[in-house]
């Protein structure tokens, strides 16, 4: 097991991505670039990208959206897929959002392939 987004995480999630082949990611979501900060570390914040439906270790210059929420907030919308926890998490003012709020919007309609659904499972149970 790896600390949620510790240098090895990342690793293994990269590891895993590309050993599951194609995922066959809904087309909103291929086209999405949303950099995420995840605060509450034990080593600070972790700068991330969802980037066309994949996991990545810092911030993409392009992508118009930037989340910052609590890293065990992130988890629980991320990898547990608990939509109503992004949604009370936005509304409590957990989740500060700057940038072109549209992509968020965008991002509340997709639903992940079945491939992807695999993959966060596999992804959650790596992660300590």
């Amino acid at each position: 097991m790896a600390a949620f987004l510790s240098d090895e995480w990342f690793a293994q999630v990269t590891e895993l991505t590309a050993a599951a082949g194609n995922l066959n990611v809904p087309p909103v979501l291929a086209g999405l670039a949303l950099n995420v900060t995840a605060t509450g570390l034990p080593n600070g914040n972790v700068d991330m990208c969802l980037n066309g439906g994949n996991f990545e270790k810092g911030h993409n210059a392009s992508a118009p959206t930037k989340l910052t929420l609590p890293s065990d907030l992130l988890r629980k919308i991320f990898l547990e897929g608990d939509s109503a926890a992004g949604m009370q998490g936005f509304m409590s003012g957990q989740i500060k959002v700057e940038g072109d709020m549209s992509k968020l919007m965008a991002l509340q309609t997709a639903r992940p392939s079945a491939e992807q659904k695999d993959l966060f499972k596999k992804v959650l149970a790596l992660t300590a």
